[in-house]
């Protein structure tokens, strides 16, 4: 099995490193062992009116330009370029931008919340997906002017409404962040 696959990692490496070629193979793993939804059977990819029609959320608050690599109730890969014009550059901090911790965090949800909208084909104007928790959070390296965030999302649990993930986000093949996360649907308040 592969870094997706094996839940948690065995080896202090595997969470340090992750080569575009094992990022590929395990995509494939993926879709072979999983129904991928019509829609996006070709490139299984989630473009940005897609994302804007399951999630709540806009600028600047939309932290996700797109996702790869859909796999009905069970993965995505959310992806975000992080530009020298996001918002939050200018305050944190000052000649040395680095992109807020919890903003990753953010990110990453909002790649399971896309998941979890698109599994259950959730209409947002009448279900809210609500964070209930977070674990584990391990922040590896910082995310600058310039990267782009790749962000692997795993369904681990799913029953009665109740999503547990496990969410990682890479800059290349470097690991900024991991943790374990849970969410639910709910009616719109």
């Amino acid at each position: 099995m592969g870094r997706y696959a094996r839940y948690p990692p065995q080896t202090a490496s595997e969470t340090d490193r992750l080569d575009s070629h094992e990022v590929r193979r395990e995509t494939a793993l993926f879709a072979a062992r999983g129904q991928i939804v019509t829609e996006h059977a070709s490139g299984q990819e989630i473009g940005p009116q897609e994302i804007l029609s399951r999630l709540p959320h806009r600028y600047p608050f939309l932290l996700i330009d797109r996702a790869e690599h859909y796999v009905a109730g069970q993965s995505v890969v959310g992806i975000k370029n992080v530009t020298a014009n996001e918002p939050f550059f200018p305050g944190h901090f000052p000649g040395n931008p680095v992109m807020p911790g919890v903003l990753i965090v953010e990110a990453v949800a909002q790649t399971g919340a896309l998941l979890m909208s698109a599994t259950l084909d959730a209409d947002p104007t009448k279900t809210a997906i609500y964070f209930m928790g977070i674990d584990g959070v391990r922040f590896r390296r910082p995310v600058l002017p310039g990267d782009t965030l790749r962000m692997p999302v795993e369904v681990t649990f799913n029953r009665r409404g109740i999503f547990k993930f496990h969410g990682k986000a890479f800059v290349g093949d470097d690991l900024v962040v991991e943790f374990d996360f849970a969410a639910k649907g709910g009616p719109t308040v």
